[in-house]
């Protein structure tokens, strides 16, 4: 069933990519957040190889145990005490929220002789309960956070509200693009705006037909979550 689901995503994701004007790919990351690693393998077994996780115990329990080709994506909120434990075993760090945060980063990276490709999350829809820097302010964090040593601000991510109808979320996933590309024209060093990681299992063809570069799918690949498994 895993695996279908996995599929069923991809295809929906070709099928839209198909009629958008942007290029890019899409990065589909299964997000596997609570789930247990018989079902992980499910979907690596129908092509996943990208896995997003919201809690470094999570990644850091599930590492060894997946294959080595596996790219770990950390899409949770990073305390700055847990950054070690998971500087060398992401490809990249979705949710850089604070200049605090990415001088961790940056001192774990250089510690570890590698560059982190981050992307800073933006809270476009400004709502309280949500991580992330504003849109007025993401500027001015991406241009502190790019003079750092270790790290490479390679675009954007946002958590878009929960909403019953994807439609309502179109207006943030097109502000974030926007914010890229605005970003992208000031030509800051160590700056790309390559991606765009938004859309989830509710809206992510609304945010692909709007440019998203990565998807994060949770319960659209492995259902829902049962958190009484999850420890913090």
């Amino acid at each position: 069933m895993v695996g279908e689901n996995y599929l069923n995503v991809k295809r929906k994701i070709d099928a839209v990519k198909s009629d958008r004007k942007c290029p890019e790919g899409v990065t589909l990351i299964a997000v596997s957040k609570t789930k247990p690693v018989p079902l992980l393998m499910e979907a690596y077994e129908a092509g996943a190889r990208d896995f997003g996780e919201n809690k470094v115990q999570e990644i850091l329990a599930k590492y060894d145990e997946m294959p080595k080709d596996v790219r770990w994506h950390m899409i949770g909120h990073l305390q700055t005490n847990k950054v070690r434990q998971v500087i060398d075993k992401v490809v990249m760090i979705h949710s850089v929220d604070s200049l605090h945060l990415a001088k961790e980063i940056s001192k774990e990276a250089v510690k570890k002789g590698i560059v982190m490709p981050v992307l800073i999350e933006v809270n476009v829809a400004g709502e309280e309960s949500k991580f992330g820097v504003s849109a007025a302010d993401t500027a001015d964090l991406i241009k502190e956070a790019a003079g750092l040593p270790g790290i490479s601000v390679r675009g954007l991510m946002t958590i878009a509200p929960y909403v019953e109808d994807p439609e309502e979320n179109r207006q943030y996933f097109v502000e974030l693009r926007q914010l890229a590309v605005d970003i992208k024209s000031k030509n800051i060093d160590n700056v790309s705006m390559d991606f765009l990681s938004m859309g989830m299992t509710g809206d992510y063809e609304t945010a692909v037909s709007e440019g998203a570069t990565h998807v994060r799918v949770g319960t659209g690949i492995f259902g829902e979550r049962d958190y009484h498994l999850v420890q913090e």
